[in-house]
């Protein structure tokens, strides 16, 4: 049998995040913290700040994790986009999937349950800020219906260089 043909059946569920998913989610972060350009911080994230981050997303109920066989193989969040009361309807996402899992529709899974989430919470967009040179990730949104709608040049900073933020936008009423 074809392995690629395997891959492909992978059976993916996505969730509510919970409590005892936190070490999982902390691992995602840190591992995208420090190899990739995804979260624009150099600083992994400790055992505690993982706790506190994750409990405010779950008393949002912002928080779902992707689990295939088993194990927790990604998470999305959405929060809010800006502090400002007038910006209390719009909110933004992140979705990450662990490292050896891409390719396998999880971020898809992921990003349709969030939208799905937001849209029941009564949000009106979701926005997506994306490392400019993270095609995957843009096409993941465009194909979940999120439209360019800007990039501002150098705006962030890691590994040594200046980086570029796409932003997108999703209209969810």
């Amino acid at each position: 049998m074809n392995p690629l043909y395997e891959i492909r059946r992978t059976a993916v569920t996505v969730r509510p995040a919970r409590p005892g998913d936190g070490e999982a989610v902390r691992a995602i972060r840190n591992d995208a913290i420090e190899h990739s350009t995804a979260l624009w911080t150099e600083t992994p994230q400790s055992p505690a700040e993982g706790a506190v981050w994750l409990a405010a997303h779950l008393e949002r109920g912002s928080a779902f994790v992707a689990e295939v066989d088993g194990e927790v193989a990604g998470f999305a969040v959405y929060g809010p986009w800006r502090q400002l009361d007038g910006y209390r309807h719009t909110v933004e996402d992140s979705v990450y999937v662990r490292e050896g899992r891409h390719g396998l529709g999880i971020g898809s899974a992921l990003l349709t349950g969030l939208v799905a989430a937001a849209r029941d919470a009564g949000h009106h967009v979701v926005v997506a800020g994306i490392e400019a040179e993270n095609t995957a990730s843009v096409r993941l949104h465009e194909r979940h219906g999120f439209r360019h709608v800007g990039t501002v040049p150098e705006v962030g900073t890691k590994f040594g260089r200046w980086l570029d933020l796409t932003l997108m936008r999703l209209p969810l009423t």
